[in-house]
């Protein structure tokens, strides 16, 4: 597994929630796509971590589903980070 770890300005609430909709990865996941968590920081910026299976997947999941939609929207790049997970626990299901 890997986790990547994205950040960016410019990436706006109304954005991500056009992104979410467009890709649909509630309704129907990305491959691969293990965990999600976002949030913005105090001066507007985006910050968002995912669980991936594997590089591969991560690198899958964005060419075929998420890239596509974020030029569509014309959201900027992030930077990201990518590392392989050492452990990985879930403590609660979350609904």
């Amino acid at each position: 597994m890997i986790i990547a770890t994205l950040t960016g300005d410019g990436f706006s609430q109304d954005m991500y929630q056009r992104l979410r909709q467009g890709v649909g990865w509630e309704t129907e996941p990305v491959d691969g796509w293990i965990v999600h968590a976002v949030y913005w920081d105090d001066s507007g910026g985006i910050h968002m971590t995912n669980i991936w299976e594997s590089p591969e997947h991560n690198r899958a999941g964005f060419a075929t589903r998420l890239g596509p939609v974020m030029r569509r929207i014309g959201i900027p790049p992030p930077q990201g980070e990518v590392h392989r997970t050492f452990n990985v626990n879930v403590f609660k299901t979350i609904g």
